[in-house]
């Protein structure tokens, strides 16, 4: 961060601060949106975890996790031309933590959910929109969703289909299983079926958490039930969001042109090789192989768009149109390896903050 004017002198610190900025702090108790003008506000990103689900690290606690933090605030800066505040916060009920952020957000612009164990996270992120009237954004779910869905609109296009002749299976029903599988349902996919540790997700099994049960409502309309392999049996698309093992012999087994987003850090559910013989497409989350599914194609544009636009939420008309402004980027360069823009791509955040905004603007929630 950097100040926005010089203090070289008593004039310069008598404006910057006592007296001069006491006019400023009348002008916004008198009209409170100036202080989008006038403040950092509209320019700056609380990063906020409680480091119960960092990376592949898992629950590694608040201080352990503000490396992540810090690198994210740079990421915002990098990309998004963002100031963000990384905030590590040693309270873990979902109550402390929404009180918390609620009496901080005052301070900021938006608020960017990180590294938040599910199912909290998906209440917190809940409630806090609900309460608040600045954009918040939990990434783990929504980044990674916004960026899966515009490199499987390529991969559909590369092999002649539309989202809506696909069936997907999804394994992994944590913070990104279901984001994604919402944001595809949204988008209109043909199918989704989302596999847990016990198998796969369909209306009345038994165990069900009630985020499950409202998986289980919006999808897997053939009702298949029984394990992962056998909903992947004839599939078209794998979409892997968990830590499990995707055997060669399974995609083997998958539809012809099969597409394949093995997504688990550090180590995919399936060597990209291993995928290749059979899958006409292929995907992870590593930058070493092609086609690489980083959310930091996603949330500085997000943020950056829905900041400029004053919005007061992230709809999900807003994630769709980050993921299409993404996705129709790569135009007519698509190929194989090439489903997504790279994330060093200078074109990615300013068309997704266009769209993010623009979206804003459509669904009613921007003040500019």
């Amino acid at each position: 961060m950097e100040g926005a004017v010089e203090v070289e002198d008593h004039d310069d610190l008598a404006l910057a601060y006592t007296p001069g900025v006491a006019r400023v702090c009348t002008a916004i108790a008198d009209s409170p949106e100036l202080v989008d003008t006038y403040t950092w506000k509209s320019s700056v990103v609380a990063v906020v975890t409680d480091g119960s689900a960092v990376l592949g690290l898992g629950d590694i606690g608040p201080q352990a996790s503000l490396p992540v933090m810090e690198g994210k605030a740079l990421l915002f800066r990098k990309f998004g031309g963002l100031d963000a505040v990384p905030i590590a916060l040693s309270c873990d009920g979902v109550d402390e933590i929404v009180e918390t952020v609620e009496r901080m957000a005052p301070s900021f612009g938006g608020v960017n959910l990180e590294d938040i164990s599910a199912p909290r996270c998906f209440d917190i992120e809940r409630r806090l929109r609900e309460r608040l009237d600045i954009p918040v954004f939990h990434d783990d779910q929504h980044g990674t969703a916004i960026v899966t869905v515009a490199a499987l609109r390529n991969a559909a296009r590369l092999t002649g289909r539309s989202l809506a002749d696909l069936r997907v299976v999804v394994s992994g029903a944590g913070a990104a299983g279901v984001a994604v599988t919402k944001m595809l349902v949204e988008g209109g996919v043909g199918d989704i079926a989302v596999a847990d540790s016990k198998g796969t997700i369909y209306a009345g099994r038994e165990d069900l958490t009630p985020i499950k049960a409202e998986i289980a409502g919006i999808s897997n309309r053939a009702g298949l039930q029984g394990s992962i392999e056998g909903a992947l049996e004839g599939a078209d698309v794998f979409i892997g969001l968990s830590a499990g093992e995707l055997p060669e012999s399974v995609v083997a087994s998958m539809a012809p042109e099969a597409i394949v987003f093995a997504m688990a850090n550090p180590t995919p559910e399936i060597h990209p090789d291993a995928a290749r013989k059979h899958a006409a497409v292929v995907a992870t989350g590593r930058s070493d192989f092609p086609n690489q599914i980083n959310n930091v194609l996603a949330f500085p544009g997000v943020f950056r768009g829905a900041l400029d636009a004053r919005a007061r939420d992230i709809t999900e008309p807003m994630k769709l149109a980050a993921a299409e402004a993404i996705s129709d980027l790569v135009g007519g360069d698509l190929s194989a390896d090439y489903i997504i823009p790279s994330t060093f791509d200078s074109r990615v955040v300013p068309a997704v903050a266009e769209a993010v905004a623009a979206q804003a603007r459509r669904d009613g929630v921007a003040a500019s």
